[in-house]
């Protein structure tokens, strides 16, 4: 799924003017899909976005933007304080991460995405493991920083499925779908997904379904500015 692509369709076109026109942006983690055309895209294959200084050193952009990132990194304040360094005094660092209670619906590993090493919130209630990170908290830390704006996005989640879900998990049925999630997985079959049994049978037996891959959103997006 190109996640940037889908969050503009809800940001619409004053947030677009508002933090990318005419402005320098880098977009990290962003594959084929940048945030804006004029975005510098920065990836994989162009190094290590735990340690992107080394690669792109000082602070040389307007936007910071990455999507869909933060939950792979080795270790997300290390890496935040790496795309910190490459904004601009008065520039903005934009994050878009799953919403742990949406998206890892509170089973962990991840079971939709076997490399997230993290999940996000915003509910200190959801903080549950030590996996499990405030996102907010994590950017407040960052040295001269001003919070902007803080939104869940939930376009279109069902949150009935999801309570469905949780009323008949069971031990027993979530073990065979990790078992069976794992052959799929092993095979390179994964993207198949079991969600193609139909979405009332896998409710009924308590198995999770990854409403994402659908126009659903489940996500929490923050916004913060350096000070000048």
């Amino acid at each position: 799924m190109d996640e940037a692509s889908k969050t503009n369709k809800i940001r619409g076109a004053d947030f677009i003017r508002r933090y990318f026109h005419d402005r320098t942006v880098i977009d990290i983690g962003c594959g084929a899909d940048p945030v804006v055309p004029w975005a510098t895209p920065f990836d994989m294959a162009d190094g290590d976005a735990n340690l992107i200084t080394e690669y792109v050193p000082g602070a040389l952009f307007d936007v910071v933007h990455s999507s869909h990132c933060l939950e792979h990194m080795r270790s997300p304040p290390q890496a935040l304080a790496q795309w910190w360094a490459l904004v601009k005094p008065g520039g903005f660092l934009i994050t878009v991460v799953p919403d742990e209670e949406l998206y890892e619906q509170g089973l962990w590993p991840s079971v939709f995405n076997h490399d997230h090493k993290w999940a996000f919130t915003l509910d200190a209630a959801r903080l549950w493991g030590a996996h499990v990170i405030d996102l907010k908290a994590l950017h407040l830390q960052l040295p001269g920083v001003t919070l902007i704006d803080l939104q869940k996005h939930d376009l279109a989640y069902r949150r009935d499925l999801l309570e469905a879900t949780r009323a008949n998990l069971s031990p027993r049925n979530f073990a065979r779908y990790r078992h069976a999630l794992g052959v799929l997985r092993a095979c390179k079959l994964d993207g198949l997904g079991l969600d193609m049994l139909g979405w009332p049978w896998l409710t009924r037996h308590g198995i999770p379904i990854d409403q994402t891959r659908t126009a659903a959103m489940a996500q929490l997006q923050i916004i913060v500015q350096k000070q000048p």
